[in-house]
């Protein structure tokens, strides 16, 4: 079976960026995702289709295809209590924090007494980005996936 909209994709991937490798799925779980929801980059949703379990490709994703320009005014203030990830923060650590859009990486660029200083780029913004890929499996989406929006099962979504 091909990759096409409403199919459940099961796959490994190694992130390179001009510096070498950034992380690997190859230390846990693989990816499990529905084609044609958001979640993944646009570029590699790309890339992926027409696939099929055992292909394994290489993608250059620029700027632009990736996280996107750094964004120079993107910096708030937050409330310490609603950083997660860490109970002592220092500038440059990543922290998670919930907005209405749901969970947001934040880079921590400034600690006060009660606020710190963050910015809300994405981590990887402003640089080219490749992934290795492995595709694992590929199956037709079941009718609850598809009334949820997001995969089932091991490394998707658990109800």
């Amino acid at each position: 079976m091909q990759i096409a909209k409403d199919t459940v994709v099961q796959f490994h991937y190694t992130l390179f960026d001009a510096d070498g490798q950034v992380e690997t799925s190859r230390d846990h779980e693989p990816v499990l995702y529905l084609h044609g929801q958001p979640g993944l980059l646009e570029g590699l949703v790309e890339a992926m289709e027409g696939r099929k379990a055992g292909d394994s490709f290489t993608v250059e994703l620029p700027v632009d295809k990736a996280y996107g320009p750094v964004q120079p005014d993107a910096t708030q203030k937050v409330q310490i209590k609603h950083l997660q990830g860490a109970r002592k923060w220092k500038p440059g650590m990543l922290a998670i924090v919930q907005t209405e859009q749901g969970p947001r990486q934040v880079t921590v660029v400034k600690v006060g007494l009660s606020q710190a200083v963050v910015d809300t780029n994405h981590p990887l913004a402003g640089r080219d980005l490749k992934f290795d890929v492995e595709i694992l499996s590929v199956r037709a989406a079941t009718e609850e996936e598809l009334a949820h929006g997001h995969a089932h099962g091991e490394g998707g979504h658990q109800h």
